[in-house]
């Protein structure tokens, strides 16, 4: 039997609003994911967390406003390390017209409120192999 698909979840900066990113944590966990729930992180400190875990996605949770710096830094660091095979996704309340930018950097998916668990975790296990 392979290893369940590993997700490291975190809340990009001082972002106070947190429901969002335990709830798709459990849920993501009942679709048979193996998740480490970092809370408020920094970017460093959110790809440390990466490597050391050998997680497979990178999760990242907004809702600050924070989201066309600290999400893209991420994935530049990811990279930095050759860790480009890490699918980096984001969630939290995002305008609509940041998302195209967002994946131009990087960014593989932006889910906002509204999305339904069975499609995150279909869209995770299509990626990762």
């Amino acid at each position: 039997m392979s290893r369940p698909i590993k997700v490291v979840m975190a809340k990009l900066g001082l972002d106070i609003h947190w429901r969002g990113a335990v709830a798709v944590s459990r849920m993501l966990r009942d679709e048979g994911m193996e998740v480490v729930y970092l809370g408020n992180q920094f970017p460093e400190q959110i790809v440390n967390a990466a490597v050391q875990e050998g997680a497979d996605v990178v999760g990242l949770s907004t809702l600050g406003g924070n989201h066309n710096s600290l999400g893209p830094k991420v994935v530049e660091l990811l990279r930095k390390k050759g860790l480009e095979d890490i699918l980096v996704l984001m969630g939290g309340v995002i305008p609509p017209e940041d998302i195209p930018a967002l994946k131009e950097k990087g960014i593989a998916a932006v889910f906002g409120p509204e999305s339904k668990i069975v499609d995150i975790a279909s869209f995770i296990r299509g990626k990762v192999s």
